[in-house]
């Protein structure tokens, strides 16, 4: 076959020749040849657009290395062949294939089993399950409903219940001071417990009750240890300069609402700083200031009003310094009462120096400095009485209580002073100069009592209480003093005596007339007595004097000054004869009206005097 295969390619390509060579020979023989028309065909075609033909020649090629006749016989054979081996090796393949088919079919069959099996098991399963799953379904949703609770619950803690840094906060250890902190759990403390009063009326009063219950629990806890930290913090305050720290203020603030530990820590306050004061006292007494300045007080002791000044000056200061610090210590505290209360303990506190301030005045006092320093002393106690109270009240404070008997004490010493220079005039009067002048005990009394009231003028005590002591002073010295001066010209002549009554009365006038609350004094001096009970004016030396007072009227002229008649200026003559006209017109006028007053007793004193002024200046004119 190969052989065959080879000649037809043969004669074809002879053919090819022949009738390439013989085309010069008659159209009708090429066209009527079968092999001809294939050769020709053959020819015709276009190799480049038959791409099956171009891979059939390409794998011809391959193998058709050598063109000849045994090879162009063998071409078949060989074609075949090759493609028997093809399809052997193709059906190896396959057959390797269709093994790894199987083996995956089988697999499949495997898995579908396994498929079918885990199908019916699950079936069964989730018939077995079926109630199962309901329950999980249902405890899901009931784990949605708790969930929900929880967080209800958690609001229900974080708005009803402290945390435990809170709690622990407010129960503290012991020894631990007191914080910011502190006062923001009792706060919060104290909204739980107001804000449980909603839940009492809901039906959540059980609840309501016990969170109630331990919210109040852990206040008493609370304001127990804060009252045992503020009652420490107090006791530390015995330096002379107290600092109060805002955690105690605060802390005292919050102690209002426990009335009870609120008095405890102030008596606790207040007995710190009643010790201070005491020690302040006692070292400005007898040491003085740091490095000896101010001097101790008691090196003045040997002048009593310095001496009394400087330890009431030191207790007016320390008394508004210790107010000062109580003011600090409550400035939030708003609970009513808040002044008696301030007032009450710093009556407390100044309490302590009271003893030593009584002993050391009485001291100067009962040693009897003398009127005038007695009466500043009294004065002096009097104002720092009235300025004290103006920073503690009117309370009844122990410290004003000593200073008012001190006062007292010194308003009687003074008041014997003056009884005694008094009653000593009385003892041994003196009789009137010869000049009829006031004589020494007067001038030496009025020198007291000008002293006395010089010093009354400078008091800064209140007017009204200076007023008072003043009328009780005038009624200690000047009744005595005028019974002395009368007794005194007892012995006189009416016009010895009138004249020595006269100074004298005119020596207490322009004493009393230099100073204040004087003028009714001045015009019992300017009226002493009745007129009608004193010598020489009583109605019958009236009448006498009145029958020499006519003689005038008739006659004035006889009386005149026979120098008148030497003056060469009449019109001087003239007006000296009408001035002292005048001047016995206003003379007569005074002592008419004298007369007249009801409270010069005389009776019937129209027949004493039975002109009237009008009359007289008509006579005499």
């Amino acid at each position: 076959m190969a052989e065959g295969s080879g000649e037809v390619v043969a004669v074809s390509a002879s053919g090819a020749a022949n009738g390439l060579g013989g085309e010069a020979g008659g159209t009708s023989a090429q066209s009527n040849n079968p092999l001809s028309r294939k050769l020709h065909k053959i020819l015709e075609t276009r190799l480049d657009n038959d791409k099956e033909m171009l891979e059939a020649l390409k794998a011809l090629s391959a193998f058709f290395v050598e063109n000849s006749l045994r090879t162009r016989r063998n071409l078949r054979g060989d074609i075949e062949r090759r493609s028997l081996a093809i399809n052997e090796e193709f059906v190896k393949i396959f057959k390797a294939v269709r093994t790894e088919l199987e083996s995956i079919n089988e697999d499949v069959q495997a898995m579908s089993s396994c498929c079918q099996d885990m199908t019916s098991r699950l079936q069964a399963a989730k018939e077995q399950t079926q109630d199962l799953i309901v329950k999980t379904t249902k405890l899901q949703a009931e784990s949605q409903r708790l969930e929900i609770r929880a967080q209800v619950a958690d609001a229900f803690l974080s708005k009803f219940q402290l945390t435990t840094d809170e709690m622990g906060l407010l129960r503290g250890a012991k020894g631990e001071p007191v914080t910011e902190d502190f006062f923001k759990a009792l706060g919060r403390v104290k909204q739980i417990h107001n804000d449980v009063k909603v839940l009492l009326r809901t039906n959540q009063q059980t609840a309501g009750l016990e969170i109630m219950e331990q919210m109040a629990l852990l206040q008493e806890t609370a304001y127990e240890r804060l009252y045992r930290w503020a009652q420490n913090e107090c006791r530390t305050l015995t330096q002379e300069s107290c600092d109060v720290s805002p955690v105690l203020t605060q802390a005292m603030e919050a102690l209002q609402d426990r009335p009870v530990l609120y008095k405890y820590t102030l008596d606790e306050f207040g007995t710190a700083r009643r010790s201070t004061v005491v020690r302040g006292f006692i070292d400005a007494l007898t040491r003085g200031g740091p490095g000896g300045t101010p001097r101790p007080i008691e090196m003045h002791s040997h002048d009593p009003l310095r001496y009394v000044g400087d330890m009431l000056a030191w207790l007016h200061q320390a008394t508004a310094s210790e107010k000062e610090h109580l003011e600090a210590l409550l400035k939030h505290v708003t609970a009513e009462g808040i002044e008696e209360n301030i007032q009450e303990v710093v009556g407390h506190i100044t309490e302590g120096v009271c003893r030593p301030l009584k002993v050391r005045i009485e001291q100067v006092i009962l040693a009897e400095p003398g009127a005038v320093l007695l009466y500043k002393i009294s004065n002096l106690l009097k104002f720092y009485h009235h300025t004290i109270s103006g920073i503690v009240g009117n309370s009844a404070t122990t410290l004003l209580t000593t200073i008012e008997e001190m006062h007292l004490l010194s308003k009687k010493i003074f008041f014997n002073s003056l009884s005694l220079h008094a009653s000593k005039l009385m003892d041994k009067v003196e009789l009137p100069p010869p000049d009829l002048g006031p004589s020494s005990a007067l001038n030496q009394t009025l020198m007291l009592l000008r002293e006395v009231l010089a010093s009354h003028d400078s008091s800064v005590v209140p007017l009204d209480a200076r007023q008072a002591d003043f009328v009780q002073v005038l009624s200690c010295v000047l009744d005595p003093l005028l019974q002395m001066c009368t007794v005194s010209a007892s012995n006189l002549g009416t016009a010895d005596m009138a004249t020595f009554m006269v100074n004298s009365l005119y020596m207490m006038k322009t004493t009393l007339a230099l100073f204040e609350f004087t003028d009714r004094r001045l015009e019992m001096l300017q009226f002493q007595g009745p007129l009608a009970n004193l010598p020489s004016l009583d109605s019958g030396a009236l009448k006498a004097a009145m029958v020499q007072f006519d003689r005038y009227l008739s006659a004035p002229d006889n009386l005149l000054m026979p120098q008148l008649n030497f003056l060469l200026s009449a019109t001087v003559k003239e007006q000296i004869v009408k001035q002292s006209t005048e001047l016995v017109c206003r003379a007569y006028g005074e002592v008419y009206a004298a007369v007249m007053n009801p409270e010069n007793e005389y009776k019937d004193p129209e027949s004493i005097l039975h002109r009237p002024p009008q009359q007289v200046q008509t006579l005499l004119s």
